[in-house]
């Protein structure tokens, strides 16, 4: 059998800013070890299974606790949020990129005024094999909005403790590939990003300064608000919004649809990507400045909802299990992009995507 027991358990707690964070798990079973290169192998499939909704959910409760009062970009909170990240890869070794000890600091005057003080971007490796000069990036920004004038936390918990959290455990998760002898040829970068509800600063920073160079960079998923389930579907919860999938590179769409179909079967709602959506979401989170440059991009996400930018935004109010099948789609998606012989092809800008109306998101309290 290809398949053995893999148990998990913590050795220990440790505390960082009253913040309890389970230490590095161990394999009480090693798995066979054999080499399995095909980037969606038998063995890629089970290891999805292993992403858990009650780890996720763990993780974003501590997210958007008290306290860190809100993760508002350049606050106390938000280096928090940022520490509990970089000691939570440490904890899983999944390494920093290069020399940068898992922080890419932005300039407070970088943000034109929106932030007093300067903030992080989080950034973990999991690097490639022969194909390893080439990036995937993987992001979700963890910044929020704060507190505000009546000494109410902005919680977060879907927006955007969701994609922050998923981010986390698709790490994790990875990082027990090497168990299977298995590594992704194209190296995996792991960026949370600061500064989103104020402009995608995070992002933003980020193309501009890239840790590696954008021409390696053969994608980008993002994952934001990930946990709820909307008016629309109420009826039928088992869905996700997949967004932009298909506006540079129609072969990203066709491999997130084909892996959705033959492994998770959530119903794939394209309604924003539409080309006269009101609401402008492909242009409104940190996936925009990768499309900008010319990436392939996929953004996921479950809509708006009533707590939207409100303290009532609260963990306990996601759906964990429902979370775990959106999480196990872009995993396999994020796997098999790293691991296709050839990079993702572009196509030419069509015109009904040139002539769209680019509306800005300007979020506001």
């Amino acid at each position: 059998m290809l398949l053995a027991l893999i148990m998990l358990r913590c050795k220990s707690m440790r505390e960082d800013d009253n913040i309890h964070i389970p230490e590095e798990g161990f394999i009480e079973e090693w798995l066979n070890k054999e080499n399995v290169r095909a980037p969606t192998s038998f063995r890629i499939f089970e290891l999805a299974k292993k992403i858990n909704g009650k780890t996720i959910e763990k993780n974003v409760k501590i997210l958007s606790s008290d306290s860190l009062q809100g993760r508002n970009t350049g606050e106390l909170g938000q280096k928090k949020a940022a520490r509990f990240l970089k000691n939570y890869y440490i904890q899983h070794h999944i390494a920093s990129p290069k020399s940068l000890d898992y922080f890419q600091t932005i300039p407070a005057d970088y943000f034109n005024k929106k932030s007093n003080s300067d903030s992080e971007n989080v950034l973990a490796f999991v690097e490639g094999t022969d194909k390893k000069q080439e990036i995937v990036v993987v992001c979700a920004h963890y910044d929020h909005l704060g507190v505000n004038d009546k000494g109410e936390i902005f919680h977060g918990a879907d927006d955007n403790g969701s994609g922050t959290a998923v981010l986390m455990e698709i790490a994790r998760v990875l990082k027990l590939a090497n168990v299977y002898g298995i590594r992704p040829q194209r190296s995996i970068l792991f960026l949370h990003v600061t500064g989103e509800e104020i402009g995608l600063y995070g992002s933003k920073y980020y193309v501009e300064h890239p840790v590696f160079e954008l021409d390696h960079t053969v994608a980008n998923i993002n994952i934001d608000m990930i946990g709820r389930i909307d008016e629309r579907h109420k009826d039928n919860p088992s869905y996700v919004y997949t967004v932009g999938s298909d506006r540079i590179s129609k072969e990203l769409k066709e491999i997130n649809e084909s892996l959705n179909e033959d492994h998770i079967g959530l119903s794939l709602d394209y309604r924003y990507d539409e080309v006269n959506d009101p609401l402008g979401v492909y242009y409104r989170s940190d996936h925009y400045n990768f499309a900008k440059n010319g990436i392939p991009v996929i953004f996921y996400f479950s809509g708006l909802h009533k707590d939207y930018h409100q303290p009532t935004d609260t963990y306990e109010k996601l759906n964990y299990n429902l979370m775990e099948k959106r999480s196990q789609l872009a995993f396999l998606t994020i796997w098999e992009v790293a691991n296709r012989a050839n990079r993702l092809s572009i196509d030419p800008p069509s015109k009904k995507s040139a002539q769209k109306n680019r509306i800005l998101w300007h979020r506001k309290r």
